[in-house]
Parts: structure tokens; sequence; C-alpha cells
């Protein structure tokens, strides 16, 4: 997942906000919205006559031919700002900012009746205010426009205004509704799917069980803050499961899987029935046959712990990384400026190689260098040695000694899905598990997502392919829950990705896989760039540094269907973005 929105801007789950709730016995209403338009006397707006005589929260927040179709504008009403838009002649009005990290959602991307956020790529209904893309969790307030003789008026009452968010109706449990729904996971699929199977009126038993001690928290953030509390990104707090009647059963892990007894099988000789299954246990990390692997301060980075440990015991110390991609550059930027050196250790060519390429790679690598990072590329650890049982030296494939007070694994994860050997889930060879595009395994009413699975990906031909994204995490615990309900879904979204290092945040969206040209705009020096890669004729995938909204527009384009050539943005990056207005 030094940069100021990475820092907690937005705590939703400490929010003071009180959800609204609906009787059990019905299914949850959606946001609502409405725009007007009256015809009145050709007296001013601002003294309107009897026949347009405004409520008495009516606020005036522009003039009608301000705003053309497509466009959007932050618009000022007593208690803050209040994200206006318009498309085929309608306005509509809804809370300001992404409710993931709190980017200003004018600043994105308005297309097809959502705005997209120009960070993560979340997206919002414009006339509803529900998130229909992530990630995060929370909708956004709506706010009643009309048009009264030319001019645009809103009801913005100010404690909505001050709300920054806004959490969907659930139903609660109802002892009428015998089923219980397992899921099993601490990520952001199963607190999603849980969230989904209240919203949408489920009022069985909704369990989420996982082996972690804490509450699903924010995962992403440990790599890029470190130091941190559990509690401080945890996506919600306890109390939030509770007054949703969604139980949370943690330090309880999966031993087996029953899909035909429909049980579940705990370490602790423990078991749990279900009618209806969603396995999300994510990735756990991989490791590699290196002597001394077993030393004190030879770390891997999973846990709020493992995240406050390194950067405790780094202060001032010798640290090596092993790896160049996500977790290792994140960690080596949050500890560039508190070790007294940092060292690098890949066996490719520059940092991101694999997914980036080379010349965006070297750009990251000299952002790192630059703060003092040095990296030992080509070359792998061949030994940690130590004295007194703690790492003292990482000995390298050609014979290179790097003094070691701590040294962080960050060479990947693979499926945590050993459990399901003997389950008769279909898995591939390397663990993970094979679903349809409802998410459905092939044992009835079990299911699966996030990082674990391989999905029929919808822009790349329903091939299946593996996304260990955050955003699909979300959205692949929405539809398995859609479905689990039996309102048969599709899962049907763009990757997306980023990352943050030394204040700095590179998106990326698309399926990049083999692709063969890499095409990029701006300066790679600032660094502010836009990197088109290509296969064949077309761009399978966009990532940019300091060059928003483009990416979240490539998503937007690719979310509707549509397709960029590699002709139209050899000289001009930007020259397809007017198309997103044909949706």
């Amino acid at each position: 997942m030094g940069k100021k929105h990475s820092k907690f801007d937005v705590n939703p789950a400490a929010s003071t906000v009180t959800p609204t709730t609906t009787p059990s016995s019905q299914t949850p209403t959606r946001g609502t919205y409405l725009v007007t338009e009256e015809k009145g006397s050709r007296s001013s707006p601002q003294q309107p006559s009897s026949q347009t005589k405004m409520a008495a929260n009516d606020v005036f927040v522009c003039n009608q031919e301000d705003l053309k179709d497509g466009e959007m504008k932050e618009v000022d009403v007593p208690g803050g700002k209040v994200l206006l838009t318009r498309e085929k002649g309608q306005y509509y009005a809804v809370g300001p900012k992404c409710t993931h990290y709190g980017a200003s959602l004018a600043n994105g991307v308005l297309c097809n009746g959502q705005v997209r956020c120009p960070w993560h790529g979340a997206c919002f209904n414009i006339k509803t205010g529900d998130i229909e893309d992530f990630p995060g969790l929370n909708s956004l307030p709506t706010f009643e426009v009309s048009v009264r003789d030319s001019k645009v008026y809103m009801k913005a009452e100010e404690e909505t205004v001050k709300k920054r968010f806004r959490v969907k109706s659930m139903v609660k449990c109802s002892g009428d509704n015998s089923q219980t729904f397992v899921l099993v996971g601490g990520g952001p699929a199963t607190v999603e799917c849980a969230e989904t199977l209240r919203q949408e009126g489920f009022t069985g038993k909704v369990v989420i069980v996982t082996r972690e001690k804490h509450l699903p928290y924010d995962r992403p953030k440990l790599s890029k803050a470190m130091s941190i509390k559990p509690e401080e990104i945890a996506l919600r707090h306890a109390d939030f499961y509770q007054s949703h009647d969604i139980e949370i059963q943690t330090e309880k892990e999966v031993v087996s899987v029953d899909g035909s007894g429909k049980s579940v099988k705990f370490s602790d000789g423990g078991s749990l029935k279900f009618d209806k299954l969603l396995i999300a246990t994510g990735g756990k990390p991989r490791t590699l046959p290196i002597p001394g692997l077993d030393l004190q301060n030879v770390c891997q980075l999973r846990s709020p712990e493992d995240a406050n440990y390194i950067a405790s015991a780094a202060q001032g110390k010798n640290v090596v990384i092993i790896g160049s991609s996500f977790i290792g550059m994140e960690v080596a930027s949050c500890l560039a400026e508190k070790a007294e050196s940092v060292s690098v250790v890949d066996l490719i060519k520059v940092p991101f190689q694999l997914t980036l390429g080379d010349r965006v790679g070297a750009v990251l690598q000299k952002m790192h260098e630059d703060k003092g990072v040095k990296f030992y590329f080509e070359r792998s650890v061949k030994e940690f040695v130590g004295v007194d049982g703690k790492v003292t030296e990482a000995i390298l494939s050609d014979g290179t000694k790097l003094e070691a007070d701590i040294c962080v694994l960050g060479i990947g994860v693979v499926p945590a899905t050993d459990f399901l050997e003997d389950s008769g889930i279909s898995m591939t060879t390397r663990g993970f598990i094979t679903v349809d595009k409802s998410l459905q395994t092939n044992v009835a009413d079990v299911y699966a997502a996030g990082d674990i699975v391989e999905f029929p990906l919808f822009m790349a031909g329903n091939q299946q392919a593996n996304i260990q994204h955050w955003q699909m995490a979300h959205k692949q615990g929405h539809i398995a829950a859609l479905n689990m309900l039996g309102k048969t879904t599709e899962v049907r979204s763009v990757p997306y990705f980023w990352t943050v290092q030394y204040g700095k945040s590179v998106r990326y969206t698309g399926y990049g896989p083999g692709y063969d040209d890499v095409i990029v705009h701006g300066d790679l020096e600032a660094p502010k760039f836009a990197a088109f890669y290509t296969k064949g004729e077309s761009v399978v995938a966009v990532a940019s540094l300091a060059f928003d909204p483009i990416v979240s527009q490539a998503a937007q384009l690719m979310l509707n269907g549509g397709t960029i050539t590699k002709d139209e943005i050899r000289d001009d990056p930007k020259s397809w973005t007017s198309r997103l207005q044909n949706f």
C-alpha cells in the first residue's frame, strides 16, 4: 500500500457517525437523491418570487451554465464543501472526499454515472453516493439539488456536510433465519462480504474467522508507515461489528474444510457448521532455504507487531532488505532516514523490474539512492551469519559481505491454502483456488476471494488470473456476498494498485503480464511521468507518478469496455481521454 495521505487522513472505523439500521425483516434502501427544475418568475434567485420560494436550507451554489455535461466541481455550502456533478443535463451532489484516504474527488474522473478517486481508484455512484468499486468500505453522503431560473441550489444541512462518509444501511440477525455464513480470513474480502450480506438483507448468522489476534486491519499500511498500532488501522472497530451482528472470532485457525458435511475444523479441535462459506485467507510470506534464516532479527513483515519491531530495531542500525518489489522498497523508504545504512539485494536488475519495467524501475532506484540506499542487484543471499544467535552479516552469492543488524525478507507471498489439500476444492499446482466469475469454487456453496484465487479476468479475455491487490480483494468479497445470496453477479473490476515511497506515489492500473513495449511520457528525471504498457497494438496497463488522474481515467475507460491503442498515445498521452464522455 512520508506521503501525507498515507498517514491516516481518514479513519472511518473510529468515526462517531452512527449508521442507520433498518428492521431485520426489510431490505435496506440505498442512498437517495433528487434533482428538480422549477419554472418561476424572472425575478432574481437571490430574491425568489412566491412561486420559486426556496426552503430555509436551500443554498445557491452556481449558475446553470457554470457546469457542462461531464464536469464536476467542489462548491461551498454551510459546514464545508460538496461535490457537484452534471451528467446528461442532470445535477447531482455528493460528499467531496474519497472515503478511503480522503482524496479530492473533484480531481478524479466523472464517467457513466460514477466518480472515480484519482489516488486509488475507488468509484462512487453520483446519484446514490454508494461505493461501487474499491478500496474502502464507506459511501458518500448525498444532497438534494434543484434548478430554478437557471440557478442551481442545494439542500445541504450543515451536520450532514460535516460527515465525510455514510455507512450503508444494514439489517441485523433475526431468529427467523437459521442460516450461518462463515467467512474465513482477516482481510478486506471477508469484511466487505459481511457488510454486503447485511446491506442486502441477509438476517442469518455471519461469522468472520481469522487466525490473527487483531480485528481486520489495513494491511498495506504496514510497509508504508510501520510505527503503528493495530487499532489505528482497523478497518472497523469492535462496536461496529457488534452493532451489525457480525461475529468476529480471532486467533481461530482453520485446519480443514468438509464441503459435503459443510463444516470447518479449527486447530483447537473445535468446528463450525456453515450453509455458505467464503475462503479468503490471503497469502503467507515466501521463505528461502538460506542458512541462518532462523537467526534473531531475520524478519518478515506480516503483522503490526512485525512492523513495529522492525521500525524500532532498525534505528541507527545496518539494515539488509532481500527483495526490491512492494514490501522491500516501501520498507526501505520508511527506514532510509532512521537506519545507519539500508542495503537492498535482489536477483533482478532494477526495482519493480517485472511489473514496471527497466525505465520506471530506474526512476525508483534513483529515488532511493538519493536517500542513501545501496542496491546489490543480480545477486542473492547465500548465508546469514550471526553471533550469539543474532544476525550480524549477510553473505551474498558473489561473496560480498554486508553488515546486518537486521534483515527483512520482502520476497513476496504464497497462497495460504495448505489446509485445503484434502477438501476436494480445486486448486492450481501453485496453491491458488480456481473460481468462476461468481467467485464460486467447484464445491457447492463454497466461495473464495482475494489473493488466493485465480478468476476469469474480463479485460484479459476471461483468462484465469491471480490479482493480489487490496482493491480486488474488496471487490471480490462484495461479489461473493451477492452470489452467496443468490443474486447472480459476475466480478468485473479493473486491477488497480499503488505504492508510496518518500512521499511520492506510483499508481498502476490494468493487466500487464506479457507486455512487449513501454511508451513513457513526461520527465523521468523530475520525476513526473505516465507509462503505457502495450502488447501488440493495445495498451494493457498504465502507470504514473505525479500525472493524475490519468491512471484513474484509464481504469474507467477499461471498465467501460474501452481500449487505448498504441498509436494514439505515441505522441499524446491524453488524446484518448475525450472518449470517456462517450459512455
